[in-house]
């Protein structure tokens, strides 16, 4: 099976990437993927048929252009939407989402997967790599998190990782929330075990992708 994987921006992209091999094998073993970042999350449009700004490049706003660009494929791909819920009410928001996909596309396959309140909560559901990548790691800030709490989950990665912690970040400005969050990503995520994460969206996400890809999860 072929999967169009798509992920709000670089470093959930970045985390997926090794991700996904450790929970479907590897590439063409039989099944391959493509995945597509954008830089953010953006909104659901009012108007599905709009066309969306190819400059700012968001995720929500994009996705009934991808629908049905993928649907008029001569063999549709199976879809997955990655998208961090942030602060919204999930069952909502997945209502949402299904009902975009329905109306943008309605016999396309599409499954989303909702991170909790952020990526980096995957990345702290596994603390055995964070640790083993960074042993050095402030434990009181990871021992703090609930997982998959919303409580401003990048803030607790940066807090346990980063010099002076998420107040120096801020200080510094962008792009140093977006670099080290790729870089997080980039340096944990290979040494991240799918079967021993703690965090339930992330599980939601790997039994997800297993279902649609026929494989045992």
């Amino acid at each position: 099976m072929h999967l169009e994987i798509l992920v709000e921006d670089q470093s959930g992209r970045q985390l997926v990437e090794h991700l996904i091999p450790k929970i479907l094998g590897p590439y063409r073993s039989p099944h391959s993927w493509r995945l597509h970042h954008f830089h953010g999350v953006g909104r659901i449009p009012k108007d599905l048929e709009a066309e969306p700004d190819l400059k700012r490049r968001l995720l929500l706003d994009s996705l009934p252009k991808f629908f049905r660009g993928y649907a008029q494929m001569a063999e549709p791909p199976q879809v997955v939407v990655v998208v961090d819920v942030d602060d919204k009410n999930c069952t909502t928001f997945l209502a949402d989402l299904q009902a975009l996909a329905h109306t943008s596309a309605p016999d396309l396959r599409v499954l989303f997967r909702l991170a909790i309140e952020e990526t980096e909560a995957w990345i702290l559901g596994d603390l055995d790599a964070l640790l083993e990548v960074y042993p050095k790691a402030k434990r009181g800030a990871l021992d703090s998190y609930a997982q998959d709490a919303v409580c401003g989950t990048w803030e607790v990665l940066a807090n346990a990782l980063h010099p002076g912690g998420v107040a120096a970040i801020k200080k510094a400005g962008w792009p140093l929330p977006g670099q080290l969050k790729s870089t997080w990503a980039e340096s944990i995520g290979p040494k991240m075990d799918p079967e021993r994460n703690r965090s339930p969206s992330f599980r939601k996400f790997r039994d997800g992708l297993r279902r649609v890809a026929g494989a045992t999860a």
